[in-house]
């Protein structure tokens, strides 16, 4: 089963796009709990899109979309803005951002911990980040 979904790069956006992966997680075998920790994950990308790389700029879009199958859930995020690559993301050291008040900066850490797997590309103008969550106990 796959689904697809167009967001304009507006904040206001992310609701439709909770609403979208509620849908498609609830024929998962995901308990209530990791569906919510996933649908955290992948709006944390795509706020992080929306924000950082296309300056909420409405006339900008991103399009995500969703494969399930028996083994995995994945979730293709593309974008046409500037790229950033998940996959070179340096984890902050906690003690400094506990000790400086700093908000902010967590998201991507969090990510990784949520989803199994994530894969990145970019051809100089669409960037795609694939995350990864496995639907079969281990």
């Amino acid at each position: 089963m796959s689904n697809k979904l167009r967001l304009y790069c507006n904040t206001n956006q992310l609701v439709y796009l909770r609403e979208f992966l509620d849908k498609t997680l609830h024929a998962t075998p995901l308990g209530e709990v990791e569906q919510h920790q996933v649908i955290l994950a992948v709006e944390e990308i795509c706020a992080n899109l929306i924000i950082h790389s296309h300056s909420c700029n409405p006339a900008s879009f991103i399009e995500i979309m969703t494969k399930i199958s028996n083994e995995h859930a994945v979730f293709e995020i593309y974008d046409f803005g500037q790229g950033f690559n998940i996959l070179e993301y340096q984890e902050p050291d906690l003690t400094h951002v506990i000790k400086s008040k700093r908000k902010g900066g967590l998201g991507i850490m969090l990510v990784k911990k949520i989803m199994d797997k994530i894969e990145f590309e970019s051809n100089g103008t669409k960037n795609t980040c694939r995350l990864f969550k496995n639907l079969k106990s281990k």
